[in-house]
């Protein structure tokens, strides 16, 4: 590797204090774009990133809106229209937050030993910047490898609702030979993790009602049904004893798989460091499959909100109607409108005392899994390893992606890395959201590699293919035409046979290469 690539990889560890304070003033913004009180931060937020990202030598930069939609920003680096061309995706928007059970204030950025605490901290707030940091450390050393195009967004944390819709107003902002997406998870601090599946989403509300209004528990308990206790026990037909979805298992996965999984699955202790679960409870029993089969490739139910009154609203009544919002993680390969047609079916057979019940759909997305071979895999291989001293592994995400599902329907042979600045600890969405300091300056220096690493493969691999198509194009040498005998005198002997021109063929070249040329072994 080039002495120019040490040199962009020492200034951007030197600028990891400058990023860092930076990205305390992104956390500041409470960016939540599921709350619409919030949309005029979401947009400050998109302000301070076409900010930045100006500022680090981008052009082209801009935010974009649509009708409807929350903004996105987006911005390029064109160093030369033949160079091929990476697309960095992050969001910007965050999830809401319960401030009162944080350590600390959740706009503050705030440190503890060696993580930093925030909302937006790792997801997707610092995701980014990573890369922002990584491209800055290259225009200080004569201007990146390749083309750079970023697309953040201001809508991931609700689905990315209109994306799709950007897609179609902007196709340009889009337009890639590669693209690297910075939200997902490392197995820990030291080793780095290529995310290769993602799992499905389905959410969609049950409401069961009874009565026209509400009515005192103590005159008409006993005649009439409690849609309180019919919603519960709705959801509890959709759960077996064990905590998995009744019926809803997903497509098998080899014992090879499992095998090469068994050891990031994480134990009860783990469970209790990195997820607090209390010390008097077990873990889900995995059923002698790694518990991470769990995590990444198979469904699982939530109940994310109710109606029912909380604890500091209780009265003795009898409820006309409940609801409950449900989210299902769909496993790769899982059709949602199959999933949905199932759990419709166990719920419509569940509705206890008559109860009128009503569902309706709202957000899905399908899950997602991938190969993740050829040249642009080898690529973040061989910069990961150079930034972690350590192979990358290649892991599942139990979380949902919209954007990757559907960047690879539009753009099926686009090769998609998805790396980030999260691990174990991070507890994304929820209180006491974290970044590792350590992991943070080592995502950006790989980075800075994988940037490197993508122009040479890239290029190299554009050239091998204009050479097959050139060789494909150019016309085949015509076999001289075939000359009449000359006629013999008589009684003149006939000379010998000349060879047939049907000899023992030729090996034919590998693809790709030329006749003359002895094929390459392979990496």
């Amino acid at each position: 590797m080039s002495s120019v690539v040490e040199e962009a990889a020492a200034s951007a560890k030197a600028l990891v204090p400058e990023a860092l304070e930076r990205l305390a003033d992104y956390v500041a913004i409470p960016a939540v774009s599921s709350d619409p009180e919030q949309a005029s931060a979401v947009r400050r937020m998109a302000a301070l990133a076409e900010e930045d990202l100006r500022a680090a030598g981008l052009d082209a930069v801009e935010v974009i809106e649509i009708e409807g939609a929350l903004p996105c920003v987006r911005a390029e680096k064109i160093v030369d229209p033949e160079l091929p061309t990476v697309l960095i995706y992050g969001h910007f928007d965050q999830q809401p937050f319960e401030a009162e059970l944080w350590e600390s204030p959740p706009n503050e950025l705030t440190r503890r030993g060696d993580r930093l605490y925030g909302r937006g901290s790792a997801d997707d707030l610092g995701g980014w910047l990573s890369q922002v940091t990584a491209f800055r450390a290259w225009e200080a050393h004569g201007g990146c490898p390749l083309n750079v195009r970023f697309l953040l967004e201001g809508e991931e944390e609700i689905g990315s609702p209109n994306l799709e819709r950007y897609m179609e107003t902007f196709p340009d902002a889009f337009d890639a030979d590669v693209m690297v997406l910075t939200d997902c998870d490392n197995p820990s601090s030291e080793v780095a993790g290529l995310t290769v599946s993602l799992r499905g989403l389905l959410e969609f509300d049950v409401k069961v009602s009874a009565l026209a209004a509400k009515v005192h528990s103590g005159l008409w308990g006993g005649a009439l049904p409690d849609v309180a206790v019919g919603l519960c026990k709705v959801i509890s037909a959709l759960v077996t004893e064990r905590g998995r979805v009744v019926g809803l298992d997903g497509p098998d996965v080899s014992n090879s798989w499992r095998a090469q999984v068994s050891e990031l699955s994480p134990s009860d202790d783990d469970l209790r460091r990195d997820a607090g679960l209390r010390d008097d409870v077990p873990g889900l029993d995995p059923g002698g499959r790694p518990r991470v089969e769990w995590l990444w490739r198979r469904p699982h139910l939530t109940v994310i909100a109710t109606t029912l009154p909380t604890m500091g609203q209780a009265a003795n009544v009898l409820l006309p109607d409940a609801s409950a919002r449900l989210s299902v993680r769909l496993a790769p390969g899982q059709s949602a409108d199959e999933a949905f047609e199932h759990l419709e079916g166990l719920i419509n057979e569940a509705v206890p005392f008559g109860l009128s019940c009503e569902l309706t759909r709202n957000v899905s997305s399908e899950g997602w899994s991938y190969e993740a071979i050829g040249p642009a895999f080898d690529a973040a291989e061989r910069a990961y390893r150079r930034a972690f001293g350590a192979d990358l592994v290649r892991i599942g995400v139990g979380g949902s992606i919209p954007f990757i599902t559907m960047f690879a329907e539009r753009f099926p042979e686009t090769p998609l890395i998805l790396n980030g600045v999260m691990d174990p600890r991070t507890s994304a969405h929820g209180p006491n959201e974290s970044l590792h300091v350590g992991l943070f300056e080592k995502v950006v220096l790989a980075n800075v590699y994988l940037l490197q690493e993508l122009a040479e493969t890239l290029t190299k691999e554009a050239a091998k293919e204009a050479a097959a198509a050139e060789e494909d194009e150019a016309p085949s040498e015509e076999a001289p035409a075939e000359q009449a005998p000359a006629e013999q005198a008589p009684g003149e002997q006939a000379s010998e046979e000349a060879p047939s021109a049907e000899a023992a063929p030729v090996e034919a070249a590998p693809e790709g290469a030329s006749p003359q040329e002895a094929p390459e072994p392979a990496e």
